[in-house]
């Protein structure tokens, strides 16, 4: 797999974007999603990264690395191409998201997702590697529908 920073001009990486842009608000309730768009995920504080097949044709997975403070980073916008869901693309990312943590000294690595089966996968995931439950951070609210995730880095 290979790695791309940004890469926000890429027609590929922007269809992606907007199917998972797409999906978050047809399966959160109104105003529980917290999916960036494309001009959200260009902040200063915001690393966009793409993983692409061995021959960099393929756009299997983005996602972005917020730096909450100089403790804390986020993930945010993380998604899997449907046609390389189960091919360890969304577990390469995490991983590298998890070593980018490292390397800019963070304490923790925190995230916010739903709930529901649209959910499920990825919160098998991030369990996976050792996300536990947290309280809401940053600015989020606590509701019925959304959940808080930590990692100790």
């Amino acid at each position: 797999m290979i790695v791309r920073m940004g890469d926000f001009a890429n027609p590929k990486v922007l269809a992606l974007l907007r199917e998972h842009l797409a999906e978050m608000q047809t399966n959160s309730p109104p105003g529980s999603v917290y999916a960036l768009d494309v001009e959200r995920l260009q902040s200063k504080d915001i690393t966009f990264y793409s993983v692409w097949d061995s021959e960099g044709e393929a756009v299997m997975a983005i996602g972005a690395l917020k730096e909450l403070d100089t403790a804390t980073g986020e993930i945010k916008s993380m998604r899997t191409a449907q046609e390389h869901l189960r091919k360890g693309a969304a577990a390469f990312l995490l991983e590298l998201f998890i070593t980018k943590a490292r390397q800019c000294g963070y304490q923790h690595l925190c995230l916010e997702t739903g709930s529901g089966p649209t959910f499920e996968p990825a919160l098998s995931l991030y369990r996976r590697y050792g996300f536990e439950n947290c309280e809401p951070f940053g600015d989020y609210e606590a509701s019925a529908f959304n959940q808080f995730l930590q990692l100790q880095v």
